[in-house]
């Protein structure tokens, strides 16, 4: 089987790689090909992939290229990985947010609208170029953010791309792991958008768990999401949230939070990434960035919680590319299975048309990934996703169309922006620092 990662230099790589290497199960990966546009990242993503795949019985082969027409041809998978603009680009997208008082997250507010407008060209350019040269390709999408993009390369490619988060997995583990349930035994009602999505129920035999999780302050408490957001919000909600709408429910605080910080996350990551790209590479200066890489995430939220530091257990990282094979698996070798994923509505949530990327439990099989029925959002749950979707649409249209009117709309209508002249200015700017918006008119 022939996998293709597009964005092969990047930093998670060795992840995929790691999960390949200890894959050996029929219809396995046999060859990876590394695709992506700066040949410094690929040599040094090469060398610690060699390093990793040192005595391992038969490893993938690998090949790295420049040349999308190379990569893409002959495809059975395509692992969509790319950032258009780079962490360069996402520390202007924190920095201008934050300059007007509003959040810069990458996949959240006026960062993520930015990211969307700056990467679904792109998205689309990739998923004709696919279409053209692999019609028989299943296309994974791991590019942010994941519900647009998702549903932007959809256009040409149909139910033939999905996409997949961990917070999801994350999320549902953690909780699992508090109810001290079995993990292989339970079934997560999990419900909303990518990085907008609520955990309703956590059923194992037959019985809803969750209830009694609410009800013990001790277990509440004991996970990120319980920490973050605080059991009695918990209990309010009768779910657990994503933890990305920690930066819906605290805004206020998130935002000081970020205004507050030495230096805004894509700045930090910039510079550590750049650190390890231009050092002496190797599987371990890359396992140690790593580290250091999950140990501070959302470190700004958990601060201004009291959530303290993250648990050990997330330390390990990953997530993506356990779905990302579980997906390939079912897919390549028709092993039914159900995932946390990012497909196209159908009749799921009534509070969206049939065309909208939703990311809900999907059954898999070789004919792809079908939502699964679920049962309605609450009214300010259905709401906010309605919200959002419309701002994920008009970040689409602005890219389809090049309309700045377009990219005015997504930014002023987004919950986390206060204002248009808020969004205005922060089109003005973003339009000024990244060249690839340039196509706005």
């Amino acid at each position: 089987m022939r996998l293709v990662v597009l964005g092969g230099g990047g930093f998670r790589v060795p992840l995929v790689h790691g999960a390949l290497l200890a894959d050996r199960s029929p219809g396995r990966v046999t060859e990876l090909v590394l695709h992506d546009v700066d040949p410094r990242r690929l040599d040094a993503i090469g060398r610690v992939l060699a390093e990793q795949a040192a005595g391992a019985a038969d490893p993938p082969g690998i090949t790295a290229t420049t040349d999308l027409d190379e990569a893409l041809r002959g495809a059975d998978f395509v692992f969509s990985a790319i950032r258009v603009g780079g962490l360069a680009g996402r520390a202007v997208d924190e920095r201008v947010a934050l300059d007007e008082g509003v959040l810069g997250q990458e996949t959240v507010g006026a960062g993520g609208v930015a990211y969307g407008l700056r990467t679904v060209p792109v998205a689309l350019d990739l998923a004709r170029r696919i279409a053209a040269l692999a019609p028989d390709a299943w296309v994974i999408n791991f590019t942010n953010p994941a519900g647009t993009v998702t549903e932007a390369m959809s256009r040409h490619l149909g139910d033939r791309v999905i996409g997949i988060c961990d917070s999801p997995v994350g999320l549902g583990r953690r909780v699992v792991r508090a109810l001290g349930a079995d993990p292989e035994a339970a079934w997560l009602d999990y419900v909303g958008l990518n990085h907008l999505g609520w955990l309703r129920q956590v059923r194992v035999g037959g019985r809803d768990l969750l209830p009694a999780l609410l009800a013990d302050e001790k277990a509440l408490t004991s996970f990120e999401e319980g920490q973050l957001f605080g059991a009695e919000w918990l209990r309010v909600l009768g779910a657990v949230p994503n933890e990305y709408l920690h930066y819906y429910y605290f805004t206020r605080e998130a935002v000081a939070a970020g205004r507050g910080e030495a230096q805004p996350r894509g700045a930090f990551l910039r510079e550590q990434q750049e650190r390890f790209y231009s050092g002496e590479v190797s599987l371990a200066s890359w396992e140690r960035t790593r580290r250091e890489r999950e140990a501070t995430y959302m470190a700004s939220n958990r601060e201004s919680s009291g959530a303290g530091e993250r648990d050990s257990c997330d330390l390990d990282g990953g997530g993506y590319e356990h779905v990302a094979l579980a997906l390939v698996h079912a897919i390549g070798n028709n092993e039914r299975t159900t995932l946390i994923l990012n497909v196209p509505n159908g009749s799921t949530l009534p509070v969206l048309d049939s065309s909208a990327v939703v990311e809900v439990p999907s059954v898999v099989d070789a004919n792809g990934a079908r939502p699964v029925a679920v049962g309605p959002l609450a009214d300010d749950a259905a709401a906010l996703v309605a919200s959002v979707k419309a701002v994920d649409r008009a970040v689409v249209a602005a890219a389809v169309h090049g309309s700045r009117a377009q990219a005015l709309r997504a930014l002023a209508i987004h919950p986390l922006v206060d204002s248009v002249a808020v969004a205005r200015r922060l089109l003005d700017r973003y339009t000024a620092e990244h060249r690839e918006l340039a196509y706005l008119r």
